[in-house]
């Protein structure tokens, strides 16, 4: 049996469970044996077995309760990972020469629909940054972006002139969670001009917000050119 102090050993653990679980064995529903009794199996330390079972249960496999035990889900709740690169990377990967271009940056007070959004005060001061970024000067994303002055006040000396405000926030301030949605919308006439779209033509658009601590950090729409496609494993 593997040792229980290494990686090997919960991994052993996690990918034996999972057979159990993927074969029948253990059907859905099915109450699983208690974390003393999988350590006593293994000859391995509960905290072993408690590391397995919480992976396990992060990838939708296990539904765990204080006092009522580890239960194998019905329906596995797989989550899907989705990797952001910068659009920087995006485009350099795909072959293309990356050009960025700022359209305005200025700090205004939120207006009401973001208020709303993320429980701001009203008035509260945000950056307001729109930017193109470019494949080989062809149209790739056109960003719209609100940034938060009390959550990051160095954004009030950036620059965004030759860096885009994506890269700028990754360097200055880190964020501890993220909305992130993905939609189809209708270019206005804004996004269409600058993607070189017609009028209303649908637009694959990402909104993401992220917050620090609680605290909202920055709302920002990306609108993607025709062709663009995001691909995630699970």
């Amino acid at each position: 049996m593997t040792k229980s102090n290494d990686a090997t050993g919960y991994r052993y653990i996690k990918q034996t469970v999972l057979d159990r679980i993927q074969s029948g064995e253990w059907q859905p529903d099915t109450l699983l044996p208690s974390e003393q009794d999988l350590a006593l199996e293994f000859s391995c330390t509960r905290t072993t077995v408690n590391r397995a079972m919480r992976e396990l249960a992060e990838e939708g496999y296990l539904q765990r309760r204080r006092k009522a035990g580890t239960r194998v889900l019905s329906a596995p709740q797989r989550k899907a990972h989705f990797t952001i690169p910068m659009v920087r990377d995006e485009v350099e990967a795909s072959g293309g020469a990356y050009r960025y271009a700022l359209v305005s940056a200025q700090t205004v007070p939120s207006p009401d629909w973001l208020v709303a959004r993320l429980a701001l005060r009203p008035g509260q001061a945000t950056t307001h940054v729109r930017c193109m970024h470019y494949s080989t000067n062809t149209p790739y994303q056109y960003e719209d972006r609100w940034i938060i002055v009390e959550s990051v006040p160095e954004v009030e000396q950036a620059d965004f002139k030759s860096i885009g405000p994506n890269e700028w926030l990754v360097q200055t301030v880190p964020f501890t969670n993220v909305e992130l949605t993905f939609m189809a919308s209708r270019a206005d006439e804004t996004v269409a001009g600058f993607l070189d779209l017609p009028k209303d033509e649908p637009v694959f658009t990402a909104e993401r917000i992220t917050w620090l601590q609680g605290q909202p950090v920055t709302f920002a729409k990306m609108y993607f050119a025709a062709g663009y496609r995001m691909t995630t494993q699970f």
